[in-house]
């Protein structure tokens, strides 16, 4: 079986950041797949469940309202590994035109006000229970500061040597 690129990154070197971790052709068009990394693995602590699946809800819906980008936001969903999360996004796009959307999205979070949405019954969600608002936001901001510092040389990948 073949490695997917992502097993070729030096997880024990990666620091929270945007990468553009493949882009994919389908149906003639690209398809851009950025890994939006907010832990260093084996260095900080994971995600918590409840958290992960709050910054996936609100995030999920301010990207998918976003008057600019909403058209091209095919995916945003948690990584398995507790450490991030993977945007996919329409088109050929560098770290430098997702950074400052991911910056909003999680100011957003950060500033959050109100019921999560999507997460009021089983109706609405698979496991609506499992939420941490505090935690998220607390996890957003900490994640849109570095953003803000964010340069174009914390976007490349540190690979592991074979």
């Amino acid at each position: 079986m073949n490695k997917i690129a992502s097993f070729n990154v030096d997880h024990e070197k990666l620091t929270p950041g945007v990468y553009v971790e493949r882009q994919d052709s389908w149906d003639k068009k690209t398809i851009t797949t950025f890994d939006v990394r907010l832990k260093a693995p084996y260095r900080q602590t994971p995600l918590s469940p409840a958290v992960i699946h709050t910054l996936e809800h609100l995030g999920a819906v301010y990207l998918r309202e976003h008057s600019s980008w909403a058209d091209k936001v095919i995916y945003w969903g948690p990584m398995g590994c507790q450490t991030g999360f993977n945007l996919l996004i329409a088109g050929t796009w560098q770290a430098t035109d997702a950074v400052p959307l991911l910056c909003e999205t999680f100011l957003y979070i950060a500033n959050f006000e109100g019921q999560i949405p999507g997460a009021q019954c089983a109706a609405e969600c698979g496991n609506f229970r499992l939420h941490d608002l505090l935690g998220a936001k607390r996890e957003a901001r900490a994640f849109a500061e570095i953003l803000a510092r964010w340069t174009p040389q914390n976007s490349v990948y540190p690979l592991r040597s074979n």
